[in-house]
């Protein structure tokens, strides 16, 4: 979607001295990438109180060992209990809390007021981050909750930059926003498909993403007098069944070799954007994606780093650079826009028919360590990969270069004909220096 013009805003930010970039990390492992590759803080799911219960989450355990990593690199750890509580929920929730609290958790995320309200008393050291499934769009709704004591409002998807800098201008209060990752097709994920298909309650944990189903289209070929009720229906077949009366004709409105219907939305990136977002006053940019893979991960926060660093070193003299595109296109699982930041999405930014697919590219091995004498680096192998094969290194510190793997070996210095192992440990001959943490990647199929 081609963006209106450009408003600019010179906008300030609480307490935070240059935008905090905030990761997604689905455990524990992915929060340690999240925090190499340049996170200030990354945000995860407990075992409880997250809308986000397919992912791997985390224990209390897990949740020290990553607040004690985080802190070694002078980064934040927020904990997402963002669902509607029920009444069944809130028990225990006191305890939990006190727990995230003991753990060194520095925020929690919360969208319930009877959540919020008992952080507040039971972890008074928690801060307490509203939210976006509050749907918070105005100055007066933020000002509201900065007087209930929270110092932060994840704002809703659906507000624009020229009402975020009204917000900033008429409250002072940090904002967090999503500038990259899926966007729901709902309001701001306040959505009950998922309750309606399968049973699962979207905004306790359970959403299926039925959005992004496959459907065929049909109409039914009856007369509007021969329609049954629901009741009848059920009478007559099994809930699996279609939803017309049996032997009434269903006229498809598709051909057999159409593509068949969906109805998600196109992916956020705020990436070509970066000075309007800081000048906007936005405290904190968030990206999405907590179920997402470890190359996602990195690579997302690899390029946001350097762009939001390039800019505030240097604000008159920033260029986007076309790499930092190239580069998260890599990542993208989906068509990109700027979601309402601009202006209000329309049917074309919405995908109705099978995505092209545009992530070309695989995670294929992750340094462990670099020779320095020789030339070699020992590879711990996360995709297939063999001599021959086209790759790129990339890491957080602007390792960034591409080779054809040569002849491999294995710890004892083995030949190998391919790296075919999870985990297994190959050493290989690189044309660049490498550091740990360090990833390779190669191009799927």
């Amino acid at each position: 979607m081609e963006a209106m013009a450009k408003p600019q805003y010179k906008g300030k930010r609480y307490r935070l001295a240059k935008p905090e970039l905030l990761a997604p990390a689905g455990n524990l492992e992915k929060l340690k990438f999240a925090v190499h590759y340049g996170a200030d803080a990354v945000y995860i799911g407990g075992q409880k109180y997250g809308l986000r219960s397919n992912a791997d989450n985390f224990s209390f355990e897990e949740m020290r060992e990553g607040v004690e990593f985080a802190n070694r690199y002078g980064a934040k750890v927020f904990v997402a209990t963002n669902i509607y509580a029920h009444n069944e929920d809130i028990e225990g929730i006191e305890a939990y809390l006190k727990k995230l609290e003991e753990v060194g958790i520095a925020a929690i995320i919360a969208a319930d007021p009877a959540i919020i309200e008992v952080a507040k008393r039971a972890a008074p050291k928690l801060e307490v981050h509203l939210s976006t499934q509050q749907s918070t769009l105005n100055w007066q709704a933020v000002k509201f909750w900065k007087d209930e004591g929270l110092p932060r409002v994840v704002l809703g998807r659906e507000t624009s930059l020229e009402e975020i800098a009204a917000i900033k201008e008429h409250v002072d209060i940090e904002i967090e926003a999503f500038i990259h990752g899926a966007m729901c097709s709902s309001f701001s994920g306040r959505c009950v498909l998922s309750n309606h298909f399968t049973d699962r309650d979207s905004n306790r944990g359970g959403c299926c993403q039925s959005c992004r189903w496959k459907y065929d289209l049909f109409e039914d070929g009856r007369s509007e007098e021969s329609w049954v009720s629901e009741e009848s229906m059920m009478e007559q077949a099994p809930p699996a069944l279609s939803p017309f009366k049996p032997g009434v004709t269903q006229i498809p409105l598709f051909q057999p070799e159409d593509n068949l219907f969906t109805m998600g939305s196109k992916d956020l990136c705020m990436l070509e954007h970066i000075p309007d977002l800081i000048e906007a006053g936005i405290d904190s940019f968030k990206i999405e994606g907590r179920m997402k893979s470890i190359h996602y991960v990195a690579t997302v926060v690899n390029v946001y780093r350097q762009a939001i660093d390039s800019y505030m070193a240097d604000p008159e003299g920033y260029v986007l650079k076309p790499e930092w595109v190239e580069e998260i296109n890599k990542a993208a699982n989906r068509p990109l826009n700027t979601g309402f930041f601009y202006d209000t999405p329309d049917h074309e930014d919405h995908i109705y028919e099978p995505e092209e697919k545009a992530v070309p590219y695989d995670f294929a091995g992750l340094v462990m360590e670099y020779d320095d004498s020789t030339g070699t680096a020992i590879i711990q192998q996360r995709n297939h990969f063999k001599p021959g094969d086209e790759i790129e290194f990339f890491g957080p510190e602007g390792t960034f270069f591409k080779q054809k793997v040569g002849s491999l070996e294995d710890e004892s210095g083995a030949p190998l004909d391919a790296a075919r192992h999870p985990l297994q440990l190959v050493r290989m001959k690189v044309e660049q220096p490498l550091k740990n943490f360090d990833m390779m990647r190669k191009r799927k199929g």
